[in-house]
């Protein structure tokens, strides 16, 4: 008897799945300075206003039978903006160190991923069909952001390495992440997760490398410009997705499992 097949909630991982996590990044780090800047909310009341939308697409999320682009995209694309805000929030506004951020965010991302696993068995992201798996998959995307934030301030501030040098880094660690995969066949759930996280810094990198005046090390294009190259740029990829559906997952699960998520 043929299992019975349920689909996904996340994406199958495809060149357009890391193309948009890139930009969603860099979205996540210009649209914050931008909505920080012009709202008049202060940082705090920002993070705020982002964390209510937050909640109410991860709310369709939750409810949605199965991977949507629209839904989906926009949760990741509110995750990265408001990562960027806590940590912008504990930076700024509390006086944390960019040091002590990096380790605290490091650390609860180690131990979602360890709840995780202790849970389910399983960190493969093709596995997510239960509410719960799910939940602790949001989670996990979440510390990502806010530890890739603060990570990727550290190095090109910090450091002083600059904007462009570090996205360079960061883009050399993922290749070097790829070719570990592929060449040395690497766990293929550790080589995802590896270039998840780093995916993130690389896109803050890059969106400051856009966004901030020459004499800053980028190339001026400000926060509302290249927030929107880039917000356009997902828009386009996420409507081709939607309709063609090249990035749906089909997954055969036992009995008990569906049973389980019904």
């Amino acid at each position: 008897m043929n299992k019975p097949l349920i689909y996904s909630k996340v994406p199958e991982i495809t060149i357009f799945f890391w193309v948009i996590k890139v930009l969603c990044t860099t979205v996540g780090e210009t649209a914050a300075d931008f909505l920080n800047a012009n709202l008049g909310l202060g940082l705090t009341g920002t993070t705020l206003v982002l964390g209510v939308l937050l909640v109410i697409a991860l709310f369709f999320q939750f409810r949605s039978k199965q991977y949507t682009p629209l839904i989906y995209w926009l949760v990741v694309v509110l995750l990265s903006v408001f990562g960027t805000l806590i940590t912008d929030n504990l930076v700024d506004e509390m006086g944390v160190s960019l040091v002590t951020t990096t380790i605290a965010f490091s650390i609860a991302l180690a131990a979602t991923f360890i709840g995780w696993y202790l849970s389910e068995k399983t960190l493969d992201i093709h596995s997510i069909y239960t509410p719960r798996r799910e939940a602790f998959y949001w989670l996990a995307i979440f510390f990502t952001f806010a530890f890739g934030t603060a990570a990727g301030d550290l190095v090109a501030e910090r450091f002083e390495l600059g904007y462009l040098v570090s996205a360079l880094l960061f883009g050399g660690l993922i290749a070097a992440d790829a070719i570990a995969n592929r060449a040395f066949k690497l766990n293929p759930v550790l080589t995802f997760w590896i270039a998840y996280i780093l995916t993130r810094p690389l896109g803050a990198s890059l969106g400051d490398w856009f966004s901030q005046l020459p004499e800053d090390g980028g190339l001026g294009l400000g926060t509302v410009g290249t927030s929107a190259l880039f917000l356009i740029a997902i828009a386009i990829t996420v409507i081709y997705l939607a309709v063609t559906k090249k990035d749906a997952i089909a997954i055969e699960v036992p009995e008990p499992a569906l049973a389980a998520k019904i």
